[in-house]
This record gives C-alpha cells, sequence and structure tokens, in this order.
C-alpha cells in the first residue's frame, strides 16, 4: 500500500494545490512506496503567507515560551522515536540501529540545546560610548526563514534548521529534499501538536514538498529575509545569486573533502578504525566525512594494508541487520555518480578494497579504498560523497598542509599524532572550519559546525549558530 505525503501550511495539511506529486523510493529496494506533493508557486505563496501572518506574535513571545514550545517538541519527538526512526529509515535506507543512536538521539538532545539558548542572548553591554549619549543593543528574530534541508541527513538537518530559527523567534518554511519528505512532514504533525497544545500561531512553520524549482521559488519569493540551505556547491551557488537580487541574507552549509593527515607517531590500529567509521559511516554521504586520508611516506604502505583490510571487514546491507555499517546511497543518480569516480580512475591508482555495486536491487555500494593517486586527481579534488577514501603519502608537514588545503572546501578535518606541538601546529595552519586531533566526525550542539571556501558560510549549531538567526539593532538615546 502506498503512502502519501502532504505538505504543511499554517496547521493544515494539503497536497499541492494542482494536484502534482513526485515519487519517493526506497533506496534499499530501488521501488517506489510513496509519493508527495510537487509544490508550485501558489503553494510556495501560501506557505509564506502563513508564515508571514505568524511572525509577529511569535517574535513578540518571550524567549521562556520560545523554550516551552522546543522543549515540548523534543519530548514529543522522543515519545515518537520509533516513528522517526522508521520514517528516516525507509527514505534513506540507514540502519535502524545507528539512525536511533547517532541521529535521533543527537536531533533531540540538539532541539533542547536551542531551546536553552532562546534564554541566554548576549551583546554588548549598554553604556556612554558617546557623552550624554546612552547605547543598548537589540537582538531580534530576521523574520520568516526559507530553509531546504538535504537526503544525506533529513531528520538531523531538519532540526539544524528549524530549531535556531523558532529559537530566535523566526518563522520557517522548511523543505526537505524530493527523495526524503518523510521524517519533515512527520516532524510538522509533531511541531503543530505542540503548538496547537500552547495555543501558539502554527503558521511559524510550515513544511513544503517538492523539487529544486520549488526551492527556487522559496528563496525567490519577496517575503523570506533569510535563506538557509544545507547542499551542493551548485546549488548554494545559485541560491546565493537568487537571494542577491532582493539582498535576502545567505545561510550555506555546502560541500566538503575533508582530510585526515596520518603522522609516522600515529597509534595506527585506533587511526584506521576511527577513519572507517569517519570515511563510511552513512555511505560516506556525509560533507565531513573522511574522503582523503593523507600518510606520511614512512607508514604509508604499512596503512593501505591495514585500512583495506578493515575496509573489506566492513559490511553494508538492509536497515534491519545489526551488523552493518551503513546502507545504500540514497538515490539512483548518486549510485552512477561514485560508480563514474571510479570508473573513471587514471592509470595510477590502485582500487584496493570495493569499488563496485553490491547486488543488484537498491543502490548499495561496497566501502572502497583507492591509493597511488596524485594531487590534482579528479578523485582527490572533487567531492564523491559515497563510500570511497583515497590515499595519499606526503614527505613532510609543509607538503600534509599544502595537500589538505589544497582543494575548494574547507569544512572540516583531521590529525593524528602523539605530537602536541605538532597538533597545534597542524589545526593553525590547516584552512578548514573544524580540525579534529585523534578523532575524526565527532559534533556537539555546544560548538560550531561550518566552513570556508566553498564549504559555505555561516554556523550551524552553537551559540554562533543561534545568532546566525538573528539580526543587531542599535539603540542610541540622549540623557
Amino acid at each position: 500500500m502506498s503512502t502519501t505525503f502532504r505538505n504543511y501550511i499554517d496547521g493544515t495539511f494539503a497536497d499541492a494545490s494542482d494536484g502534482r506529486t513526485l515519487d519517493v523510493v526506497d533506496p534499499s529496494t530501488g521501488d517506489v512506496y510513496a509519493t508527495s506533493p510537487l509544490s508550485g508557486a501558489a503553494d510556495v505563496d501560501a506557505a509564506m503567507a502563513a508564515a508571514a501572518a505568524a511572525f509577529p506574535v511569535w517574535r513578540d513571545s518571550t524567549p521562556s515560551v520560545r523554550q516551552l514550545a522546543l522543549l515540548k517538541i523534543a519530548d514529543a519527538m522522543e515519545a515518537r522515536a520509533d516513528e522517526l526512526v522508521a520514517a528516516e529509515s525507509r527514505d534513506t535506507g540507514k540502519p535502524l540501529h545507528l539512525t536511533r543512536s547517532e541521529e535521533l538521539a543527537p536531533a533531540i538532545d540538539q532541539v533542547r540545546f536551542f531551546a536553552g539558548a532562546a534564554r541566554m542572548l548576549e551583546g554588548r553591554s549598554a553604556g556612554e560610548y558617546m557623552e550624554g549619549m546612552t547605547s543598548i543593543i537589540r537582538r531580534e528574530p530576521v523574520g520568516v526563514c526559507a530553509q531546504v534541508a538535504p537526503w544525506n541527513y533529513p531528520l538531523l538537518m531538519a532540526v539544524w534548521k528549524f530549531a535556531p530559527a523558532l529559537a530566535a523567534g523566526n518563522a520557517v518554511v522548511l523543505k526537505p529534499s524530493d527523495t526524503t519528505p518523510a521524517s519533515t512532514v512527520l516532524i510538522a504533525e509533531i511541531i503543530g501538536g505542540v503548538l496547537e497544545e500552547l495555543e501558539l500561531p502554527r503558521g511559524i512553520f510550515n513544511v513544503i514538498c517538492g523539487d529544486r524549482e520549488t526551492g527556487r521559488l522559496m528563496v525567490e519569493h519577496p517575503t523570506p529575509a533569510m535563506a538557509s540551505i544545507t547542499g551542493s556547491v551548485r546549488a548554494g551557488i545559485q541560491v546565493a545569486q537568487s537571494a542577491a537580487k532582493d539582498v535576502k541574507r545567505v545561510h550555506l552549509e555546502l560541500g566538503g573533502k575533508a582530510p585526515a593527515v596520518v603522522f609516522e607517531d600515529a597509534d595506527l590500529e585506533k587511526a584506521v578504525e576511527a577513519l572507517i567509521v569517519g570515511g563510511f559511516f552513512n555511505a560516506g554521504q556525509d560533507c565531513t566525512a573522511a574522503t582523503r586520508v593523507l600518510v606520511h611516506e614512512s607508514i604509508h604502505d604499512e596503512f593501505v594494508t591495514a585500512l583495506a583490510k578493515a575496509a573489506a571487514d566492513t559490511r553494508t546491507g538492509r536497515p534491519d541487520d545489526e551488523d552493518v555499517l551503513y546502507g545504500p546511497l540514497n538515490n539512483a543518480g548518486q549510485l552512477a555518480q561514485v560508480s563514474g569516480f571510479i570508473d573513471r580512475l587514471p592509470e595510477h591508482a590502485r582500487v584496493e578494497a570495493g569499488g563496485h555495486r553490491v547486488g543488484d536491487k537498491g543502490y548499495f555500494y561496497a566501502p572502497t579504498v583507492v591509493s597511488g593517486l596524485r594531487q590534482d586527481d579528479e578523485i582527490v579534488q572533487n567531492e564523491v560523497f559515497g563510500p570511497v577514501m583515497t590515499v595519499q603519502s606526503f614527505a613532510d608537514e609543509a607538503q600534509a598542509v599544502a595537500y589538505a588545503n589544497g582543494v575548494d572546501y574547507a569544512l572540516a578535518s583531521s590529525v593524528w599524532t602523539k605530537d602536541h606541538a605538532r597538533a597545534m601546529r597542524m589545526s593553525k595552519n590547516l584552512d578548514f572550519g573544524c580540525v579534529w586531533i585523534n578523532t575524526h566526525m565527532a559534533l556537539v550542539a555546544e560548538m560550531p559546525h561550518g566552513g570556508y571556501k566553498q564549504s559555505g558560510y555561516g554556523k550551524d549549531l552553537s551559540a554562533y549558530g543561534f545568532e546566525d538567526y538573528t539580526r543587531i539593532k542599535h539603540v542610541m538615546t540622549s540623557l
């Protein structure tokens, strides 16, 4: 029996106004299991109107009211954990047990973090900075926010979007990816119930399903004061160009090509174990995934052998298999993209493990390790977004830094060494928004996440991410 998802606008679930739909595919099987609205201009207009009408009430609510709402949303998500995990896993093919522990649990924690942040806005103290005048700083919500979430972490990225925006007093129109609407639509139901219980305007949170054109209509709409997207570099450039037409604020979290720099004194066993998870979790569909391993030449061969063996021992499979690290790639297009990178490898490259599709049903791809690569190779420079790790050797610290920084992305990185001074030098010289030392891909709500260069700008999580959804006003009065 097919499932039907609907938009959520001003507290009501509805089909697209013109009845158009999109198929939703289970990536574990490749079969269509649901439909969702293909929203057009009329649907976007309706959602923006609802958000704009509800915004003044929410803007003028006290931080304690916003905190209570978010805490109740977190509690409701926790109470419906089984439904959220099932919805997320069906759309993405992710292992059920890992979705619960590694994604749903942090998502709930992050909603609770932003509930607390709602009551902790900080600013420069009031005072007399000019004789006879007193200045104060106001932090205010920016207004209606158009938000576009990706397909790699639909549930988690929805939280990263709506939680800080609502905590700061904004109204939200959120669009999930066309391939992964399920958990976001369920979140709309959860949030709507909380807002109804607290007698708050339900128009502060709206969900619009659709494709890239729907997202474009949202970003170009005159109502939003801010556009936020997590997605590809191409999508980010398009959003920035569209937003420039009426000078909207833009928040971009885009691609990544994270290096893991392994020095000769590193604990190799620990590094291999951690990088297998850091490179292959979620089928490598993570902007912070350890996609590029840079290894000192003195331990290169030993490390490649160990990494290839660990990759060969790593399993992919269906969501209900508790022995797998990751599930399928998200869609047929992504499977083709990952396969294409391997098919186009230069002659000097060596596939040490994997390098092929797994099975003939669904979009599964084997854990893959490729060595013998050069800095200007396509697979080193461009984001694969799949379970593929490349290995390069370096001669010294300077070359390691040059290789690590020598890509267009600058989101995350890691350094593996027992030398504290070296770790501090590397953390200074690596041009990435996050540098992990002897670990990889660990995130907490209290610390910021975001990059530089073509990885975008703006921060998710933390007080910095919260402040991104506020604007600053100076008020000066004569004494």
